[in-house]
């Protein structure tokens, strides 16, 4: 099973990092968000990934040249720079495929320009910035059981103030509410069948509006229902809160051990 991971955007709501870095690569815990969501996918099993790069994709690039060197053990002999990499069993065993899909594409246009690569069968997708604690199988298999074209998320948006309940003119109490119940949202981690790219036309599809739309009209598109945690991070006040449940050792959609 393919994996698709949306990792191109500009990040201009997140400007106090993206300056020097793109989203995908702002850290959580010493380690870059975008590797956060792929042990959550390979926890479970799904370990080729796609990333559609954009924005300062060299950097994630660069990562990636130097993952399996930089997390085990190495010896350098200095007179002739000849690197041995010792070996590294708890190194992540994935593919991982890079490509330039457009530093100005849409979402939708980023997807269609790997379509040589995935219209051979089912594939999920994914956004490069968004964490939960998701069982991606079972929303694999709620899709096989409907029989879409697409499948998304739906998740309830996370509350960005907490709430202030009064109970009378002199006491009140603070809720800081990890979710409203105030309607539903996509949360990526949606799977989508080959067919979606017929709804995909250029560089400029957004998949969200133009692409999820359509296929809502032609009822080809299912919502798998995640009431667990789900947490995007926009701004900095949503990275400090990652980073603090991280710390606290509370993070949710830590479920992989290393």
């Amino acid at each position: 099973m393919k994996v698709v991971i949306l990792a191109g955007g500009l990040g201009t709501r997140f400007a106090e990092e993206t300056e020097v870095r793109p989203k995908p690569m702002i850290e959580i815990g010493g380690f870059p968000i975008i590797r956060h969501i792929m042990k959550q996918y390979s926890h479970y099993g799904f370990n080729e990934f796609f990333l559609a790069l954009g924005y300062k994709g060299e950097i994630i690039k660069r990562y990636f040249l130097d993952y399996y060197h930089l997390s085990g053990d190495i010896t350098i002999n200095t007179s002739n720079g000849r690197l041995e990499a010792h070996e590294n069993p708890q190194c992540d065993d994935w593919l991982v495929h890079m490509f330039e899909t457009g530093e100005r594409s849409m979402t939708g246009g980023r997807i269609k320009r790997l379509e040589a690569y995935l219209k051979d069968g089912t594939f999920m997708v994914t956004y490069g910035d968004g964490v939960s604690d998701i069982d991606v199988s079972k929303l694999l298999a709620f899709h096989k059981s409907h029989g879409k074209i697409a499948t998304i998320t739906a998740v309830h948006p996370p509350a960005r103030y907490g709430e202030v309940v009064f109970d009378d003119e002199v006491s009140a109490r603070f809720s800081e509410k990890p979710q409203t119940g105030e309607g539903w949202i996509n949360g990526g981690f949606m799977v989508f069948e080959p067919a979606m790219f017929d709804y995909l036309k250029d560089d400029a599809t957004i998949l969200e509006s133009d692409a999820l739309e359509h296929m809502a009209q032609d009822r080809q598109l299912a919502a798998y229902t995640h009431t667990g945690f789900w947490q995007c991070m926009d701004t900095l006040r949503e990275k400090k809160f990652l980073e603090s449940l991280w710390q606290n050792g509370t993070a949710p959609w830590k479920i992989w051990n290393d």
